[in-house]
């Protein structure tokens, strides 16, 4: 597995965001969906992961800067055919990894509840993340958790 900074314009990749924005939309309640679209991926202030076996498509996953020290996770999903390979525990190592090498002190999280989003909740924690109350404009629902990662710099 490799993980690639970048690659927004892989039609693989941009099928696996619509598949994802798709998902979300379809197992929330209006109003709490807080994926970022292609456009909202494109941001100088988010860093795009890309996890590839050659040329096929693992899973993706975003690092988006809130301020000087902190940041939060965004858009992390495996395929289908990639769950249960540890493509989201990768992807997770290096977001974590470029938060240390950037002097981060903490990263952050939101994520859905229920069934589809069980896994993400069990993958966050074993990685040492904890609950937190929500952060930066987030409103607290009974659909949304948050998580945080204290992070000691490298």
């Amino acid at each position: 597995m490799i993980i690639r900074t970048g690659q927004l314009d892989d039609p693989q990749v941009v099928a696996l965001l619509e598949l994802h924005a798709r998902e979300m939309s379809d197992h929330s309640p209006p109003g709490t969906c807080h994926f970022l679209d292609l456009s909202g991926l494109k941001t100088p202030d988010i860093s795009f992961l890309s996890a590839w076996d050659g040329d096929t498509l693992l899973g993706v996953g975003a690092l988006k800067q809130l301020d000087r020290v902190t940041g939060e996770i965004k858009s992390m999903r495996a395929t289908a055919a990639a769950r249960g390979r540890g493509v989201g525990f990768a992807i997770l190592d290096h977001i974590v990894g470029l938060a240390r090498n950037r002097g981060y002190t903490a990263l952050k999280l939101e994520t859905g509840t229920g069934p589809l989003f069980e896994a993400a909740h069990a993958l966050y924690r074993r990685y040492g993340f904890v609950p937190c109350p929500p952060f930066a404009d987030y409103v607290e629902t009974d659909f949304n958790r948050f998580y945080v990662m204290p992070l000691k710099v490298a």
